[in-house]
């Protein structure tokens, strides 16, 4: 009976045992998976900020972009249209590192309140191409502001503006080059000024000048003033010729002044004048070249595209990097010998 009574209990004592280990080994099942789920959603939450992070450092396309702001003139010459519009092309081939405002002003008070607008838009860098006086105090305003100015075309005199333009003065000195060419060391020479455009008219003015005292010191030069249109060359040039009987060529600064003051020469059926030149690059202006065998049609190339470089000089100074403080573009001539190589069918000048 004993040894029935301790069968009894070793039997109890093996099935409790196991009734306990059973029970130890689920709640241990649970508690690992649990534990190993929260582990999974901690790594995926993990992975997502990473990823999140690191899209936001590389993937210019979704994440902030340089903010740079264009101030340019409203268009009033085909010139001033082409450098809106390359500007424009420009920043949209950067469209995956900048976001951009262009802004188009009248006078320089208008762009001076555009410039306190693209400070609070939060504009990062400025390309500004002023052509009215009285924006130093606006543009140093940025400056101070530690928003960096590129200084497009017409020279702005405040320390620590960057400047991309052609040569001025080497446009003046290659048309002064150009005419001896032409017509010799003397006769009579119109030169049509613009002092309304500032920098641009003095110093294409001072390269002419300087090249003519050099080359031909006895040629003759009537001062005439002017604007860069067409209309206004016309008008002007009509006046011209009504008080000059004999002029043998134009030293005109831009090709919208020069194509007025041709169809003034052809209205006042003048066959004095062998020699126009021009500036700029404007496409109607480089078709007159070879239909005209009378007179040498000339323009000091200075393309608008060239404020691309303008903006990419102002991406190139958010990326931290270090462009020259001025860019200055070569001059290259074009008339009927070359005029071709320079047509363009998409230029909007």
């Amino acid at each position: 009976m004993k040894k029935v009574i301790s069968m009894l209990l070793v039997l109890m004592l093996v099935v409790g045992c196991f009734a306990a280990c059973g029970n130890d080994s689920s709640s241990s099942s649970e508690a690992g998976n649990s534990s190993s789920e929260s582990s999974v959603s901690s790594t995926v939450e993990e992975s997502s900020e990473d990823s999140s992070s690191e899209a936001s450092a590389t993937d210019t396309s979704g994440g902030e972009k340089f903010k740079v702001g264009i101030l340019a003139p409203a268009v009033t010459h085909g010139w001033v249209a082409g450098v809106a519009y390359y500007a424009q092309e420009r920043c949209e081939e950067l469209s995956d590192t900048v976001e951009y405002r262009l802004l188009t002003s009248n006078n320089a008070e208008e762009m001076t309140n555009q410039i306190d607008e693209l400070k609070t838009w939060g504009a990062q860098a400025v390309v500004a191409f002023p052509q009215w006086e009285g924006m130093e105090d606006p543009i140093k305003g940025l400056i101070d502001a530690g928003v960096p100015v590129v200084n497009f075309d017409i020279v702005i005199d405040v320390e620590g503006v960057y400047h991309v333009a052609g040569d001025n003065v080497d446009m003046g000195t290659q048309s002064a080059q150009y005419i001896v060419d032409k017509i010799g060391t003397t006769g009579k020479v119109a030169v049509l000024e613009v002092p309304s455009s500032g920098s641009v008219s003095e110093l294409r003015k001072k390269g002419f000048e300087e090249k003519i005292k050099e080359l031909a010191p006895d040629m003759e030069l009537l001062y005439y003033e002017t604007a860069f249109t067409r209309e206004a060359g016309l008008a002007d040039f009509t006046d011209v010729l009504s008080a000059n009987p004999q002029i043998d060529a134009v030293f005109s600064m831009d090709d919208e002044t020069s194509i007025g003051v041709l169809q003034a020469i052809s209205e006042a059926k003048r066959t004095d004048i062998k020699v126009v030149t021009g500036g700029g690059g404007c496409q109607e202006y480089f078709n007159m070249m070879p239909e005209n065998e009378e007179i040498w049609i000339q323009s000091a190339l200075y393309s608008p595209d060239m404020v691309k470089d303008a903006v990419d000089v102002a991406v190139a100074l958010l990326k931290g990097e270090s462009p020259d403080v001025e860019k200055i573009i070569p001059t290259t001539i074009v008339d009927r010998e070359n005029c071709a190589d320079y047509l363009d069918e998409k230029s909007p000048y």
